[in-house]
């Protein structure tokens, strides 16, 4: 009964092994949003690693979580570290590229809780409605991804932070983008109200003529 037991166990282990090497290896996730801003605000927001605490969907995930700043302030071999909780974990990014208002190429490096090195990948396409940006990333998985990928939903699960992400860029480039017509539009108006107060302003009156008198 017992040799039974554990070849029937066999069995289904081999099953198991087959169909995990059965899938494929590869994998990409990608997430896109349509902003009504000026193609520089959301760039800006991403090519700088020091602003993405204002609204990458995981820098909530610990409030204590430590991070640090290498290389370029911003732009191509700036690098970003962080060290957290469990949940947190543990790793680092690195701009790999940056085309000015056309794309950023980021290596996405996770050291814990389980090693993966992923590219993720930003797009900006200016269109008449606004800017459409697209967060995709992509990375292959050996044996236990595959297999963590048979239970666990990824590109649902990571991408509902994606979509959470981009939203948040949204809120903020649209807002900003609101304030700057605002303040161009006050500027413009002050301009033109010191301009209108110069003209009216009444001439000076020319230099007094010396007058001379005969004796």
């Amino acid at each position: 009964m017992l040799k039974r037991v554990f070849l029937a166990l066999a069995v289904a282990l081999v099953g198991f092994s087959a169909v995990v090497a059965s899938r494929p290896s590869a994998w990409r996730l990608e997430r896109s949003i349509t902003i009504a801003a000026p193609v520089d605000l959301p760039f800006g927001l991403v090519n700088d690693f020091h602003r993405w605490r204002f609204w990458s969907p995981w820098e909530e995930i610990d409030p204590k979580m430590k991070r640090t700043f290498d290389g370029p302030f911003a732009g191509p071999g700036a690098i970003y570290a962080w060290s957290g909780n469990d949940e947190a974990g543990r790793g680092k990014m690195t701009i790999l590229d940056s085309k000015p208002y056309e794309s950023i190429h980021i290596q996405l490096e996770l050291l814990e809780p389980w090693p993966a090195t992923n590219i993720a990948t930003f797009t900006f396409q200016p269109g008449a409605e606004g800017v459409t940006v697209r967060w995709a990333m992509e990375g292959h998985n050996g044996f236990l991804g595959k297999a963590f990928s048979l239970f666990v939903d990824m590109d649902g699960r990571v991408g509902k932070d994606f979509e959470k992400g981009l939203a948040t860029i949204k809120s903020l480039t649209e807002t900003e983008a609101k304030n700057r017509l605002e303040r161009e539009a006050l500027l413009k108006a002050r301009a033109e109200a010191e301009a209108a107060a110069r003209a009216a302003q009444p001439a000076p009156n020319g230099p007094a003529q010396a007058t001379t008198t005969t004796p």
